[in-house]
Order: C-alpha cells, then sequence, then structure tokens
C-alpha cells in the first residue's frame, strides 16, 4: 500500500468525489442487445468474387459450339480410364441441375452456387442441364459454351462430358468433382 500524503489524499479525495454517481455492477457478464451477425466464410467470400469475375468475362465464340457438338474436358493427369467411365454413364449421379431458360448471368450465378453447395455436400458426380439450343437465334447456342467454359475454370472439376442420350445426350452434362 502506498504512503500517503497530502498530494495523494487530495487526489483520492477528488477521485471519490468524480465517482460518486457510479453505480456498483452487479455482473461482470456483458450484455449484448443484438447478436452479432456471423461472418461469412471465407470461401463464400472467393466464391462470390469468381462469379462476378465469371459474369463479366464473357468472352467465348457463340459459333465455337453447335447444338449437337458433343463436350468432354478433363484435367491434365487424370487417367483416361475416368473420363472413360465417366462418358459411358457409370457413375453415380447424386444431384443436377436444370439451367434450361435462364438468362447466362443467372445460370452462371446458379451455377457457381451449385458447385458450392456440391463441394460442401461432398458429391462427387453431378449431371447439369443446359439444354440443346434449339430456341437460340441464327447464333447457336448460349448456355452450353458458357457452361462448359465456366466449368473448365472451376479447380473443383476434375471431368466433365455429354451425357447419354437417356441422360439428356447434348444437352446435358456429367461432370466430376474432386473429393475433398
Amino acid at each position: 500500500m502506498p504512503k500517503t500524503t497530502p498530494d495523494n489524499d487530495n487526489e483520492y479525495s477528488l477521485f471519490r468525489e468524480s465517482m460518486s454517481d457510479v453505480k456498483r455492477l452487479r455482473t461482470d457478464k456483458v450484455n449484448h442487445d443484438t447478436p452479432k451477425p456471423r461472418p461469412a466464410p471465407e470461401q463464400t467470400r472467393i466464391d462470390q468474387a469468381r462469379v462476378m469475375q465469371e459474369i463479366l468475362s464473357y468472352d467465348y465464340d457463340a459459333s465455337e459450339l453447335q447444338p449437337g457438338d458433343q463436350l468432354d474436358y478433363s484435367r491434365p493427369g487424370l487417367q483416361k480410364s475416368v473420363l472413360r467411365k465417366l462418358k459411358k454413364g457409370q457413375y453415380r449421379i447424386e444431384i443436377e441441375l436444370d439451367l434450361h431458360g435462364q438468362r447466362a448471368e443467372e445460370a452462371a450465378q446458379s451455377l457457381a452456387e451449385f458447385l458450392t453447395a456440391a463441394r460442401n455436400e461432398r458429391t462427387r458426380c453431378v449431371r447439369i442441364i443446359h439444354g440443346k439450343g434449339h430456341r437460340s437465334d441464327n447464333q447457336g447456342p448460349v448456355l452450353k459454351p458458357l457452361v462448359s467454359r465456366l466449368l473448365s475454370r472451376r479447380d473443383e472439376v476434375l471431368a466433365f462430358c455429354s451425357a447419354r442420350p437417356v441422360d439428356g445426350g447434348t444437352g446435358a452434362l456429367y461432370v466430376l468433382l474432386r473429393a475433398l
């Protein structure tokens, strides 16, 4: 305990006087009136930024794909037997996304959200229905090249190919996703 001097006594009485209106708290817990919002996971922010970047970069040539063209894509290093099994429809389709009737921007957003949800659910194989583009104008299909381009840019996509005729043929894709 410090020695009391006239200066200390004076400071102490000034302090007591200034604290005379203060009421003692009954608890040491902090009372929050409204709960704090949950922070968005970092991956969600990354996905949203990627979607915006993809939406703004629709630099594809509409004549590069025609309605009946087959699509296939695989990451470098993926075994050929995996793509062969995918083309034969030998992987179980766990969920699917139908993009029929959506504009390019809506389809890009839907696709990004779908792939994020599929990744979070640890889904391995999905079907994406983009349609054949028969109702598109003379420039050819819109969603087919868009979906192809967007899928090939996603890290979690290992491979994709046009579906068998029974599953939509050239109007749908089987997509194999990376395991988490």
